[in-house]
């Protein structure tokens, strides 16, 4: 299966070189900068399931011919720039598995590339990389699912699945792709809500007073939207994420509270505006999302100002 991924940052990088550490055929789609780097340095992954260093790779910085699968790492907000770039790899029996955050995206490709050529997909990693553009993975997950939308199996999910197995990372082909990607919207909805909100990690706000009850209101608003969509997250999955969210020794902290710290741009309206929006149409009360969401937009008109006003 020849297969493109879109960048080759923290989420594409990772799983790109798992694939490649297995022989599998795959090629970057990168912005000049990151190839170069790539293209002298290697790929390199530092974890504690295995460091890799890879060379020699297959990189491109513009598409023109199709390809079996593509992946898009990219972040949600450079979603129409990615659809630009990958449109010259979209041929006939191509399919597009996208791991964004959110849900969004999902109808913008479908409008560009046609609904056949979408799968629903996501992944569950903390990496991030660093100064040297190495791939840091920093916490114990690094799955990765895909699946058809109405939940039917298929010859390329098959495939897929069969390309990902021997691969060191957590795979799996899911007929519940859309309540899984629920879950995950959720998941990180309500962690990037509380730590960017905070500017602190899990255990730092559980440690302050209120800071337990806040988490535990502000999930519910979270799992509240995801059952007014139809979504009734599992059990196993809210009795985890609640003590996730509440444990006082945890340093965990979403990219976007890292990325709010650097002054980075973040995917406010893709994580959270949009998980507002669906929230209205159900007239859930959200006010502490809204409270975060708030924050967030803030944060954003403070950012641009100053990059206005920078010589």
């Amino acid at each position: 299966m020849r297969t493109l991924i879109l960048g080759a940052g923290a989420t594409g990088g990772y799983f790109g070189g798992r694939l490649l550490e297995t022989g599998a055929d795959v090629t970057f789609l990168l912005r000049p900068k990151r190839a170069r780097h790539l293209k002298e340095h290697g790929l390199s992954i530092k974890s504690k399931f295995a460091d890799s260093h890879l060379e020699d790779l297959k990189i491109i910085e513009k598409a023109d011919e199709p390809y079996d699968l593509i992946i898009l790492s990219c972040k949600a907000y450079d979603l129409h720039s990615a659809m630009e770039s990958i449109s010259g790899a979209v041929g006939a029996s191509t399919t597009i598995l996208p791991l964004l955050n959110g849900m969004r995206h999902f109808d913008d490709l479908k409008k560009r590339f046609g609904e056949e050529k979408v799968i629903g997909g996501f992944c569950v990693i903390a990496a991030t990389m660093d100064a040297d553009g190495n791939i840091q993975h920093l916490n114990d997950a690094h799955t990765i699912k895909y699946g058809e939308m109405n939940g039917s199996p298929s010859k390329r999910i098959s495939a897929i699945d069969k390309m990902f197995e021997p691969a060191n990372c957590v795979s799996k082909a899911s007929e519940t792709i859309v309540a899984d990607m629920w879950e995950k919207w959720v998941m990180i909805s309500s962690l990037a809500a509380l730590t960017t909100m905070m500017r602190a990690n899990v255990g730092e706000v559980a440690r302050s007073p209120g800071g337990p009850s806040i988490a535990a209101r502000l999930f519910e608003e979270c799992v509240s939207i995801a059952r007014a969509h139809g979504c009734n997250p599992s059990d196993s999955f809210i009795k985890s994420m609640s003590g996730r969210l509440s444990d006082p020794a945890s340093t965990l902290a979403a990219s976007m509270c890292r990325d709010v710290e650097r002054g980075n741009n973040v995917e406010a309206d893709q994580i959270l505006g949009n998980l507002l929006e669906k929230a209205q149409e159900k007239r859930v009360e959200t006010p502490i999302l809204e409270i975060a969401y708030c924050n967030v937009k803030a944060y954003e008109q403070r950012r641009a100002a100053a990059a206005a006003a920078a010589p």
